[in-house]
Formats: structure tokens, C-alpha cells, sequence
């Protein structure tokens, strides 16, 4: 049990990968155009980046998203580390309406033109007397959100667009 009396469970893990038409260079630039993203995310309401390193390294970004089935917002700032080298962003959530937040975007070349895109996402959101199945709901938003995330990128880096 928590400090504040709360059951603490154990980070929920969200683990999904696609394979995308495009060189791992385009895949890569798509992902890390954050800016971008409420053009073609649904569900991504805003995405204000706060700050950034010289070398585009590090970012730091406050995140608007929808929730359409509750008619509400979710809110989180989280850190990237984007490794260029080896074309993976590791996230981590300073602050939000979640408990935490942190995980992983990597991107590998299947061959010169096609990307294997996978992601892990772990997360905790607790609410005090809230039941398994409205947990259950939570996590399948949360996989439909990043499954969209992930094919909205897909997309993108398909048409050549960035």
C-alpha cells in the first residue's frame, strides 16, 4: 500500500510493433516532428514543446489528448531523449493526470525501404476505489491511442510527408 492509503498496483505494460513502407531515415523524422502531430492525430487535441536542445536531442512537451467516449481531456508533460544514432526516443512523463508514464520508441530498418516501428508503454494511473473493469477500460484506451499514434506515423511517413 501507498503513502496516501492507495493499493498500489503494478505499472501496466502496452507493448505493440508495426512494420511501415519507408526508409527508417523518413520514419524517424515523422516521429520526432512532434510539432506535427495534432495535424494528423485525432485524438491529440494540442502538443506545445517547451523546450529543446540545440541538437534536437532532448525535448520537453505538454500533451493534449481526447478522451471522446468520457468527453474529457488528458494532460501530461514528458521528456524525450531521441537517440539518433540508433533511431529510438525514450520517454518519460514529468508531470500529468497519469501516476507515471515512461517507455520507448524504437525504429529498425527491415531493409532500405521498410521500417519495423515497436513501442513499450508502461503506465500507472491510479484512482482510489475505481474497479478492475474501469481500469481494463483504461488500458484499452491507452492501446488504441498508441496503435493510432503509431499508424498516424505509419501514414505519414508512407505518403513522404513529415
Amino acid at each position: 500500500m501507498a503513502r496516501d492509503g492507495r493499493v498500489r498496483e503494478l505499472m501496466t505494460k502496452i507493448e505493440q510493433s508495426i512494420t511501415i513502407a519507408a526508409p527508417v531515415e523518413r520514419v524517424f523524422a515523422v516521429a520526432r516532428n512532434v510539432e506535427a502531430f495534432p495535424e494528423f492525430m485525432a485524438d491529440l487535441k494540442s502538443l506545445t514543446v517547451r523546450e529543446r536542445n540545440e541538437e534536437g536531442t532532448r525535448t520537453v512537451t505538454e500533451w493534449v489528448g481526447l478522451i471522446r467516449e468520457f468527453k474529457m481531456t488528458i494532460k501530461w508533460t514528458q521528456e524525450d531523449l531521441w537517440d539518433t544514432a540508433h533511431y529510438r526516443d525514450d520517454f518519460n512523463m514529468l508531470s500529468g493526470d497519469m501516476d507515471s508514464m515512461k517507455g520507448y520508441w524504437q525504429f529498425t530498418p527491415v531493409d532500405a525501404q521498410s521500417t519495423r516501428f515497436e513501442s513499450l508503454v508502461n503506465y500507472e494511473y491510479n484512482v482510489p476505489l475505481i474497479g478492475a473493469m474501469v481500469q481494463n477500460l483504461i488500458k484499452k484506451k491507452m492501446t488504441e491511442n498508441l496503435q493510432a499514434t503509431m499508424d498516424a506515423i505509419k501514414r505519414r511517413a508512407e505518403e513522404g510527408t513529415g
